[in-house]
């Protein structure tokens, strides 16, 4: 894990990206040149009787103005309270935190799978990818959701110039069904390709994700969500089991965790 810091920031740019997902800019984070893809940062809630922060996965950085990005959906209190920030609005991030992706190597094929919230690390991971000059065409982006209304940022993803892959369970954008009848099809087309696989996603998904891995013997990551009380390992809020025996913490020997190393 990176060297972390607590300071405060600014929110200089919030975007509604509807259905109740936001994109959250802060400026100025010292540390934004040390974020890698898969880290998180700890946001505090600006409210007196919110007494734990949130755990929200980086969604991009710019080095360059010290920015970086988190998009999160509203689903509790804290996250409602997020929703309704005002630009200019100071907030104390704690971070970098967390382990982050090991890239895939230059051969390989690159298969990531996204469901719901488990977009914006896998979004970050791809960019910073492409912008270090990796082949667009080598990379396969899944991403699924309830209906088109959760496929958020689509437009950002097509920029890249990446395999787009969009599925949702009703059928209104893309493959219908679950994400991961599409990526079973691709990974039986396309045996004996070099691929590393990257999911994050419902718990649902993740599981069936690993499992296709495991099937295929297919290397890669998975990206893990729970709850994050503290966010560096000490209250143990977010201990999961692995398959060799033992646990581990999410937010610290996390989130990101090898195929086949965490008992879904």
């Amino acid at each position: 894990m990176t060297r972390l810091t607590c300071e405060d920031t600014y929110l200089i740019k919030k975007r509604n990206l509807k259905n109740n997902y936001y994109s959250a800019v802060f400026r100025t984070y010292s540390r934004v040149d040390r974020c890698r893809p898969g880290q998180f940062v700890h946001i505090q809630i600006p409210c007196s009787d919110v007494y734990f922060r949130r755990a929200m996965s980086v969604a991009g950085v710019s080095v360059k103005r010290r920015e970086i990005e988190v998009i999160f959906k509203v689903v509790g209190r804290g996250t409602h309270l997020l929703g309704d920030l005002h630009e200019n609005d100071r907030i104390n991030l704690l971070g970098p935190l967390g382990e982050a992706f090991r890239w895939p190597r230059k051969n390989e094929t690159t298969l990531v799978v996204a469901g719901g919230v488990g977009f914006p690390p896998l979004m970050y991971l791809v960019t910073e990818m492409v912008k270090a000059g990796r082949d667009p065409r080598a990379i396969e982006f899944f991403y699924g959701g309830r209906s088109s209304t959760d496929l958020i940022e689509r437009t950002r993803i097509k920029k890249l110039k990446v395999n787009f892959h969009p599925v949702t369970e009703d059928g209104s954008l893309g493959h219908k069904g679950l994400v991961t009848k599409p990526v079973e099809a691709f990974l039986n087309n396309n045996r004996g390709t070099r691929i590393r696989l990257y999911g994050c996603g419902p718990e649902g998904m993740l599981k069936a994700v690993n499992d296709l891995a495991i099937k295929f013997g297919i290397p890669g990551q998975i990206s893990l969500e729970a709850p994050m009380p503290c966010g560096i390992g000490v209250c143990l809020g977010c201990v999961v089991p692995l398959t060799r025996g033992g646990h581990a913490r999410v937010c610290r020997e996390g989130p990101v965790f090898d195929i086949g190393e965490v008992a879904l």
